[in-house]
């Protein structure tokens, strides 16, 4: 295998590879990035001796596309993947450009950390988590197999969809979330020294992520921003009703029940929003053979005892958010804890409980 670009993404799927036993070759356009990444034990900091059946191209969106008729034009590889976060410039390229288009199918890890680079790359990075395949018109049944194979050694999950439909969901649940981030992380650029002493777990949740680098994001911005701009004016549309409220609730004119009530309504809905998502840590992806996004409700009889419930929420792991959970007396001995959880996931969820002692149940 071949991964050109030893950055963050990169090299985790190397390091991944490579813990699997795959030889994997080493490239970037700074021979000091790459050279880290072998030294990190992600493989070796040369060229192939020959065709590799996968090369992994791990670079901005704006590049995967020249980069793979380039690529394609010296050989390196018998099929050929990405793991940029936009898909359909690259898919337009490769569809127009490339010498054999069938060889090539996009891919996207949904996964990632605020710091780039090989020092920041981790082999279990993408363990457990969404791998969107994106398939074009042309690709063959044998790129996109060697593509499943790579995600199965990472040890992620595979979503296989289309290139317009991945740009579309990616700016809602990543590209914007990360323009709100540095956005709120750059009004505090002008702060007090004195206003550190205020700024708790909150602030520092909701923009960890502007640490990103802002060369990269520029180009995943760019290159989907006929995505990203309709999401953006939803948020305007939203903050100019959610300015008119806040200004009416500072004054103590007749607007401000109606102030209050736009207020309100701004907060439900993000409530609702947070529970399309919840059941499980942020950006963990299921695990078995269902439907993405797809939820099941399970049961668990608990024993009112001192820590048995505590033993519970241990043998849930991370499958289940403890404050998600719904708490019923069963009578006057026990309790019964009811959940969501990925409906791929129940199954084998419940067989470990099972066998744990535990009863339990889809509801």
């Amino acid at each position: 295998m071949a991964v050109v670009g030893t950055g963050l993404i990169g090299t985790s799927v190397a390091l991944a590879a490579s813990w699997q036993g795959v030889t994997v070759f080493l490239s970037d356009r700074n021979p000091v990035a790459a050279r880290t990444a072998a030294a990190l034990g992600a493989g070796v900091a040369e060229p192939p001796p020959g065709p590799v059946d996968l090369a992994v191209l791990a670079m901005p969106p704006s590049q995967v596309g020249d980069s793979l008729v380039e690529l394609q034009d010296r050989k390196l590889a018998h099929c050929y993947t990405d793991v940029a976060s936009v898909k359909s410039g690259a898919e337009r390229v490769v569809l127009s450009d490339a010498p054999e288009p069938f060889r090539f199918i996009g891919g996207h890890p949904m996964a990632g950390r605020e710091w780039s680079g090989p020092l920041a790359a981790r082999g279990d990075l993408l363990r457990g988590r969404t791998w969107a395949l994106t398939p074009s018109p042309l690709t063959s049944a044998l790129a996109l197999e060697r593509a499943l194979e790579l995600v199965s050694l990472c040890g992620a999950v595979p979503v296989v969809t289309r290139s317009a439909t991945h740009d579309g969901a990616v700016a809602l649940t990543s590209h914007v979330p990360h323009l709100v981030a540095s956005l709120m992380a750059a009004r505090l650029r002008d702060s007090t020294v004195g206003m550190r002493r205020f700024a708790g777990p909150g602030v520092r949740d909701v923009t960890r992520i502007a640490r990103g680098d802002s060369q990269l994001w520029g180009d995943i911005l760019q290159s989907n921003a006929s995505s990203v701009v309709g999401v953006v004016r939803e948020l305007q549309a939203d903050l100019g009703r959610l300015v008119t409220a806040l200004d009416a609730l500072a004054e103590d004119g007749a607007d401000r029940a109606e102030g209050m009530q736009v207020l309100v309504d701004v907060l439900d809905r993000g409530i609702a929003g947070v529970e399309q998502i919840s059941g499980g840590p942020a950006g963990t992806a299921p695990v078995g053979g269902g439907a993405p996004g797809e939820r099941a409700r399970a049961w668990v009889a608990v024993k009112e005892r001192p820590g048995e419930l505590a033993r519970l929420l241990e043998a849930l792991g991370d499958q289940v958010v403890a404050e998600t959970m719904g708490i019923d007396a069963d009578g006057a001995s026990g309790l019964v804890a009811r959940f969501d959880v990925a409906a791929e996931a129940v199954d084998p969820l419940l067989r470990h409980l099972r066998a744990g002692g535990w009863e339990s149940g889809r509801e």
